[in-house]
């Protein structure tokens, strides 16, 4: 129908989402209009689903991992990205004038926007996104296999850096982010040891098998009395 999209829809945590014709949305200033392509499904969108992050509003159309075309642009917005292909990750925006977005830690700023949260997401055939927040995403790349990294990759990347030039890096958790840092970690000949629960010894024969040096649990031990 003109106007209109398809999308899923989140009434209700604890619920399936829901498939539903919409409004197309409108890009407002300094917003573009996004023809989803793909859109991966993050840990934290199934947290809002089924209640452990409660959902800043409802109906909500989760999804904060897309890659897609900008098919209009809003005021203020350039022309040169009119039919660009871009990433919209989880922070879709953030005030620009707190201590922590004039340092550059825009990620802790007190009044964010979250895509897929805040603001409607991904599980739908178009959304609408800040530009300023959106990542140029190369043609030749395929969505499906780019869109996780508009969260596994940028968090991974985020603590990767602050590794500097250490050898040897300590992964806690082998999930989406520390799997794509593993590979990387690897490539560049560094020793990545992959701690997971106890008893996962999927996600430890995962991390062998990308190059890990050493996989196992991390050990958990309980203290009483002083000291």
């Amino acid at each position: 129908m003109a106007g209109m999209m398809r999308a899923m829809v989140l009434h209700a945590t604890g619920t399936p989402l829901v498939p539903a014709d919409l409004p197309r949305p409108e890009p407002g200033p300094g917003q573009v209009l996004i023809k989803v392509e793909a859109c991966a499904v993050c840990r934290t969108d199934l947290h809002i689903i089924d209640g452990d992050l409660a959902p800043a509003i409802l109906p909500l159309v989760p999804g904060h991992e897309i890659v897609g075309t900008v098919t209009a642009r809003g005021a203020g917005v350039p022309a040169a990205l009119q039919g660009a292909r871009l990433g919209v990750p989880w922070l879709g925006g953030a005030c620009g004038v707190c201590r922590f977005c004039a340092d550059k830690r825009e990620n802790l700023c007190d009044t964010p926007v979250f895509t897929g949260y805040t603001v409607n997401g991904g599980f739908a055939e178009y959304t609408v996104a800040n530009a300023d927040f959106c990542i140029p995403i190369p043609e030749d790349r395929g969505a499906p296999q780019t869109a996780p990294f508009l969260c596994a990759g940028l968090i991974g990347h985020r603590a990767y850096d602050k590794c500097g030039e250490a050898k040897r890096l300590g992964l806690y958790g082998f999930g989406a982010a520390a799997h794509l840092i593993a590979q990387i970690a690897v490539a560049q000949g560094r020793e990545v040891f992959a701690f997971t629960r106890p008893g996962d010894t999927t996600g430890q024969e995962f991390a062998r098998r990308l190059g890990a040096a050493w996989a196992g649990a991390k050990a958990m031990t309980a203290t009483s009395g002083p000291g």
